[in-house]
């Protein structure tokens, strides 16, 4: 059932008014999701959507997904106007949705769950949303195993990072580690050998060689890695031009997942 918004004060749509600020802020166990493309992905994930907010112009094209919810989640449906006054600023793709954070597994427990030929992604102080949203897409287009975070990176669940993300951040499953985690260890423990990316790393992309469980470290642009991680793990570089060693962190990340999941692959007859 559609319920409809004719004025932006409705108190039913709090959760989705003033959309930016909120995001800043956040939201207690839940987050914002944006678009159609991400919608589709957030009712197939194992995260619970209480709530939409739609443009009526979205409904009858959004009809054959919205029959598939459970009776109990609202779906709230406002003109344009109405819903860029609630959101707060203009809301072109015309869909917000309201869920619950699933509660996030261990990093243990995701790599010892990972098969035998697994790749894991551990990123280290990506705090810019857009590279958060750009790598989580990446990892849901190579098929990725897992993405482990540590405590400086930003929150995957910001809704421009999964915006971004394609919804790869509600597709693919991650942990945040603990504090002080020595996350080498950890890896070793579970038979996952660390690759870091550097453009002082000693090995040429081209000429590494993927062991069957790896782990791709990838650091904040410009600071990179800690020294300690790269010292302690094989380190990988991307050759690039003469006087040009700056690729962004989402793009090198691109390139390395390819190049993992395309090694022992053989070319068609």
């Amino acid at each position: 059932m559609i319920i409809p918004v004719t004025s932006p004060e409705d108190p039913r749509i709090t959760p989705f008014r003033d959309i930016r600020e909120r995001d800043l802020v956040g939201r207690r166990g839940h987050f914002i999701a944006e678009g159609d493309v991400v919608l589709r992905v957030l009712v197939e994930s194992r995260h619970r959507p209480e709530a939409l907010l739609i443009a009526e112009r979205r409904v009858v094209s959004l009809a054959p997904l919205l029959s598939t919810l459970p009776d109990d989640i609202p779906v709230y449906s406002a003109s344009q106007p109405v819903l860029d006054a609630i959101a707060g600023f203009p809301l072109h793709r015309g869909i917000l949705a309201l869920a619950e954070r699933a509660p996030l597994p261990e990093a243990a427990g995701l790599l010892a769950a990972a098969g035998p030929r697994a790749i894991v992604m551990v990123l280290c102080a990506i705090a810019n949303h857009d590279n958060m949203g750009g790598l989580f897409r990446n990892a849901a287009a190579f098929g990725i195993d897992a993405v482990l975070l540590d405590q400086q990176c930003c929150d995957p669940f910001y809704r421009k990072a999964i915006r971004v993300s394609v919804g790869g951040c509600l597709r693919v499953p991650f942990a945040r580690l603990a504090p002080g985690t020595d996350i080498l260890s950890l890896l070793a423990q579970n038979g996952f050998s660390a690759m870091s990316l550097s453009p002082r790393g000693i090995t040429p992309l081209s000429r590494f060689h993927r062991p069957d469980r790896v782990a791709v470290l990838l650091g904040a642009e410009g600071e990179g890695l800690p020294a300690d991680l790269i010292a302690r793990s094989h380190s990988v570089s991307i050759p690039m031009a003469p006087g040009f060693d700056s690729l962004n962190v989402a793009t090198t990340g691109g390139i390395v997942l390819h190049h993992l999941v395309a090694a022992g692959q053989t070319a068609d007859p």
